[in-house]
């Protein structure tokens, strides 16, 4: 796929309808006080949007099927809308900056029909996953067929986007082989999880943020400030993440409580309360591996709530989000830096 020619000037993205801005400002806790960046942002990622639906169409109506399921089941958004955001900080708003936001998105999705084989989920953004709909291979080929398209868009981008692309591919199947295989025999869990959520998650985030600026031209040491906050802004979702599954009731979560429980997937807040020789001896026993039983996943959460390790765990969100806003202090004020902060701030206060 050839680029399309850029658009003349800056902020030529086009206008979105209202419904766009509304849903824009509920995502993520985005705030975005200046009306002009807004429509900016929304209406990119309505070209997002449709370049994602054009890229992954194919002939064979198997794969066309299985490829658009999820791209059509929706999301946050959050990887290309922080690509776009992220464009605002150099002086070019063309059609590079929506093509490397389209390739980030690609990527993630190809990650989570992945993830559904490796977690033999069922449903996934509120629908049928590909692989419990179809079957596990047609899940593993439809991540595979997005792994290629998006590097296809990438490598329209340039040699610098397509290296880059290819170092985070390798950043998202080490945290994934990372959270398999378990940290070994000496290693510190709590560390070793960490390093996990960097890889799988604020990897992919770092690079949403660094192809924003690098296509829209923005200064070096502005690229490298929006890579850094990705990456931590990336690990501080998961960390959030983790907290309210344990912290939040199931009608606030949008589904049902302790996914994590009865997955047998220890999280930081579980990690911490292990780690911790007052947690109860009731709670390590429940902790050793997967709860299947309602009654019991009840029981471990309000054991969980009571720990010490749901507060430590709410004490390094915050020392993340702290440490990512210290990365924004490197670009120039601006309604783009604010809406960055903006997230950092909420995803402290969802937790509370």
């Amino acid at each position: 796929m050839s680029v399309p020619s850029p658009a003349p000037g800056a902020g030529s993205l086009p206008a979105a309808p209202g419904g766009a801005l509304d849903d824009l400002r509920a995502s993520v806790g985005l705030q975005i006080a200046d009306e002009n960046l807004l429509r900016a942002i929304a209406g990119g990622l309505a070209e997002v949007e449709k370049l994602l639906r054009d890229v992954v169409r194919s002939d064979v109506q198997a794969v066309n099927d299985a490829a658009l399921h999820l791209v059509e089941a929706g999301g946050k958004r959050f990887r290309p809308l922080f690509t776009l955001l992220a464009a605002q900080f150099g002086p070019k708003q063309d059609d590079h900056v929506i093509v490397a936001a389209a390739a980030v998105e690609l990527v993630h999705l190809a990650t989570l029909y992945h993830d559904d084989v490796m977690d033999e989920a069922d449903m996934r953004r509120g629908a049928e996953s590909v692989n419990a709909r179809w079957d596990n291979t047609i899940a593993i080929l439809t991540g595979d067929f997005l792994f290629a398209h998006a590097s296809r868009l990438v490598a329209d981008l340039g040699t610098d986007a397509a290296r880059i692309i290819a170092e985070t591919f390798g950043e998202l199947v080490t945290g994934q082989m990372r959270e398999t295989v378990g940290p070994g025999p000496g290693d510190d869990a709590v560390a070793h999880y960490l390093t996990v959520i960097a890889q799988k998650t604020g990897s992919l985030i770092a690079t949403s943020g660094r192809f924003g600026g690098m296509m829209s031209g923005a200064a070096e040491e502005h690229i490298e400030a929006l890579r850094r906050f990705g990456d931590i802004i990336g690990t501080a979702f998961q960390i959030s993440d983790d907290i309210i599954d344990i912290a939040s009731p199931s009608d606030e979560l949008g589904k049902a409580q302790g996914t994590d429980l009865r997955e047998g997937v220890r999280t930081l807040p579980m990690l911490y309360a292990l780690a911790d020789p007052e947690t109860d001896p009731r709670l390590v026993e429940l902790l050793s591996g997967p709860i299947a039983d309602d009654a019991l996943v009840r029981e471990a959460l309000e054991l969980l709530r009571a720990s010490s390790g749901l507060e430590r765990a709410r004490v390094t969100l915050s020392d993340y989000a702290q440490r990512a806003r210290a990365e924004l202090t490197a670009l120039p004020a601006s309604p783009a830096r604010d809406a960055c902060e903006s997230v950092a701030d909420y995803l402290v206060a969802r937790t509370h």
